[in-house]
């Protein structure tokens, strides 16, 4: 007899997710954790920066913007300490949720250090060093990823990545960011919203270089009004950690120069956690970058060894880990399930303003041979956006000009990050464009946007 059927390596939003669904269809669940409930992303990665980045945009506004509101804010002072404090009270809250729910679930949640030993049976350690073997019929590995630091460079207080630069609580007067996505990004926004001389050097041609390359620019153009440096195709040749700063050299087809700072954070990309999990031993198949590779039923090369999430290096977001685990979680239990198309997931950048999309961009899309429709509509005619005094950016749609089939979003602005479900749900359902336009919108919105970018598209705008 197994201890359990079902057992989750990792609770972050993937691993704990799956165990919940897993005991929803009548599995009996246990989770592993080694550190945190909620993984990363409760703890110290989209919750409290959400927090971080709600101080900042008040903290730019009484900055930068009393004037335009109408009021008048003499001897500011801001407390960003305070500002983390919030933040690690949001996340732990959330913690707690977690923990009620396995609870609920009559999930077991044993926190230590997993080994697999055997395909339905792994090795747990806990904090004391004490060992005890557990059995299940399916083992889930949902352990996540890790930030990857420059080779030959060390991290300490003044060369960080995300981990540590979301509990400091104290500001860098000046900093270089490495790395133009997501974390990049936000973080560019948190730092500048508080006055914090921001540069960010990005390798490639564009910022958010996933994204439709409208967005990137329109993006870039933002963070110059706000102050924010901006350098791409920029590639750092040496960190120097000095006595009073630190040097972040850099070059460019421009040439070479040197970039002073107080604090140099490092968003370069990640790496699996699969070290010591005792996959080689198993025979679990990794890719050449040391993900867990998986097929569409999240299953491994070995029967009763699954995988979910940022492990496995398919679209490492947080709401995907928490699909593939559901996903999962079915496939185990034999119960009808989906088949998830990665490409059309919705990808959020929090960024001021922020940046959402999905599925292919117009240049990936006329790659393909689609004969490409895009409609548009700025914020900039919204009554909403206006009355925020919020209105840059715009939305964009790229249609199949043959068949209607909507083949991806790109949205930047206001709030776009709450508007992009209504797109994926239409792509999802087989919508079209036309059927978009006639949904009829609460008036005034901002998503009303999504209705004249449809309107747009059928050639008939309304308010353009």
């Amino acid at each position: 007899m197994s201890d359990y059927d079902v057992i989750v390596i990792g609770a972050g939003p993937g691993g704990y997710v799956s165990a919940i669904r897993a005991a929803q269809l009548g599995k009996k669940a246990a989770v592993v954790e080694r550190k945190w409930l909620g993984g990363v992303c409760l703890n110290i990665g989209c919750i409290p920066t959400k927090a971080l980045l709600k101080n900042a945009e008040v903290a730019r506004i009484l900055r930068e913007e009393g004037e335009k509101f109408g009021f008048e804010v003499q001897g500011l002072k801001l407390d960003y300490g305070a500002a983390v404090k919030r933040s690690r009270k949001v996340a732990d809250r959330l913690t707690k949720g977690v923990g009620f729910l396995m609870k609920k679930n009559k999930i077991d949640v044993h926190m230590g250090i997993a080994k697999l030993t055997e395909a339905n049976t792994l090795t747990l350690t806990s904090d004391d060093g004490v060992s005890t073997s557990l059995q299940a019929n399916d083992i889930v590995i949902a352990t996540g990823a890790s930030p990857t630091m420059i080779p030959g460079v060390e991290s300490d207080t003044r060369v960080i990545t995300y981990s540590e630069a979301i509990l400091q609580e104290r500001l860098p007067k000046s900093v270089v960011i490495v790395g133009a996505g997501a974390i990049g990004l936000e973080f560019a926004t948190l730092w500048n919203g508080y006055g914090v001389e921001v540069t960010i050097v990005e390798m490639l041609h564009h910022i958010a270089p996933l994204e439709d390359e409208e967005i990137s620019k329109e993006l870039a153009k933002s963070f110059g009004k706000r102050g924010i440096r901006v350098l791409t195709g920029t590639k750092v040749e040496e960190i120097k950690t000095l006595k009073t700063k630190i040097e972040v050299n850099v070059t460019s087809s421009e040439g070479d120069q040197t970039l002073d700072a107080e604090q140099v954070l490092v968003a370069i990309g990640f790496k699996p956690n699969t070290v010591d999990l005792g996959l080689e031993a198993m025979g679990v198949a990794l890719d050449e970058h040391g993900f867990i590779e998986i097929d569409g039923r999240m299953a491994t090369n070995i029967p009763g060894i699954w995988a979910i999430g940022d492990v496995t290096g398919k679209l490492m977001l947080a709401h995907v880990a928490s699909a593939m685990g559901i996903v999962c979680a079915e496939n185990i239990a034999g119960v009808e399930t989906v088949t998830l198309n990665y490409e059309m997931m919705p990808r959020a950048t929090f960024s001021s303003p922020q940046v959402a999309s999905f599925g292919l961009t117009e240049a990936q899309a006329r790659e393909r041979g689609y004969g490409v429709k895009v409609g548009r509509f700025p914020f900039r005619a919204s009554g909403k956006a206006l009355a925020l005094g919020d209105y840059e950016g715009w939305v964009k749609l790229v249609v199949d000009s043959d068949y209607g089939e909507i083949l991806g979003g790109h949205l930047i602005g206001p709030e776009v990050t709450e508007l992009l479900p209504e797109l994926t749900l239409a792509q999802m359902m087989e919508l079209t464009p036309a059927e978009i336009a006639r949904n009829v919108h609460a008036h005034p919105t901002l998503s009303e946007v999504l209705m004249e970018m449809a309107h747009n598209v059928e050639g008939h705008s309304i308010h353009i």
